[in-house]
């Protein structure tokens, strides 16, 4: 059994910090799940570029609000808490905040711990290990 508090992973090497977000890494890679979870602070006013060409996310609003947009086709859906979105299909999109969001964050393949997004917005998939 593995058991983690938040409080414990934000005092850790688990938190990852970048211009317009962190995330505190619940559970990794080497917990050997086959996913990982994450918390999610998305700062108040940002724009961020995603594209996760080699992971798959469900995301789940805890807090705050904002807005995804895809730009396959420039389709924009509102986040507030209590919505849940899935990045099914490796889907290019800008995640912005009017609010700072809180959110609960699915990676599958698991991500290693270190990951930031590239300038395309990509996590890669391999990176440095958090222990």
């Amino acid at each position: 059994m593995i058991v983690r508090t938040l409080k414990d992973a934000q005092a850790s090497d688990r938190r990852v910090r970048s211009d317009n977000w962190e995330s505190t890494r619940l559970l990794l890679k080497n917990d050997q799940m086959g996913f990982s979870f994450h918390i999610t602070t998305i700062f108040a006013g940002t724009e961020t570029h995603i594209w996760y060409q080699n992971h798959l996310e469900s995301v789940y609003c805890i807090r705050g609000k904002g807005e995804v947009e895809t730009l396959s086709d420039g389709k924009i859906y509102t986040i507030e808490p209590g919505t849940i979105y899935i990045l099914d299909k490796h889907d290019e999109h800008l995640l912005r905040a009017s609010e700072e969001m809180e959110l609960a964050c699915v990676f599958n393949p698991p991500l290693h711990g270190k990951e930031v997004h590239d300038e395309s917005g990509v996590y890669p998939l391999e990176a440095e290990e958090i222990a």
